[in-house]
């Protein structure tokens, strides 16, 4: 069943559910794929906060998990933050697909890039090949949208961000075009 995106609204318990299963579903495809995977939002006590990384002077928050890969050499190490939408929307003015991020979240990623001897990634999965209907009918968006696991280095994107926005999230969002995004694997591959 397809709805419409402002009249459904999910509650916080609702959101960060559906996202930490995302994030299970993440995490073990890339274990499939020779990946080990420290959880960072897994704690004990729930403070009302998501994972923070604690740096000299702050904290910031933290992508979701830190990964390895032993099956590699040198094996690298990766930081991943794991989103989990239903789907690419249609950004009408420039007539593409875009994901994207709160941009707070993003701007802490931007300084953990910055100042870890790992990269950041930032990883989408998109279930839902239904085009949002108000896509459709406002910008007369093509009746499906790619679905699958896209990923790419935060260095990249920081360089190919599609555009900003204050209207939706608590801060704002950032957002990329498909195209900017590495097609990691097909949605059926990340059950």
């Amino acid at each position: 069943m397809t709805t419409n995106a402002t009249a459904y609204r999910p509650t916080f318990e609702a959101s960060l559910s559906w996202g930490q299963v995302g994030e299970s579903r993440i995490a073990k495809w890339l274990k499939g794929r020779g990946w080990s995977v420290l959880p960072v939002y897994e704690k004990e006590i729930d403070n009302g906060k998501g994972p923070r990384l604690f740096i000299p002077g702050g904290e910031l928050v933290a992508p979701d998990m830190l990964a390895y890969n032993t099956t590699k050499t040198p094996a690298p190490v990766r930081w991943i933050e794991a989103k989990t939408k239903s789907r690419f929307s249609w950004y009408g003015i420039k007539h593409r697909w875009v994901t994207g991020i709160d941009l707070r979240h993003y701007e802490d990623y931007c300084k953990i890039d910055d100042a870890s001897p790992f990269p950041v990634w930032v990883m989408f999965l998109h279930d839902n090949p239904d085009t949002w209907p108000h896509d459709v009918e406002r910008w007369g968006a093509p009746p499906t949208c790619p679905t699958g696991l896209f990923g790419e280095m935060l260095s990249v994107l920081r360089k190919t961000e599609s555009h900003r926005s204050d209207r939706h999230g608590k801060s704002g969002m950032v957002y990329w075009a498909d195209t900017s995004l590495r097609r990691l694997a097909p949605a059926s591959e990340v059950k």
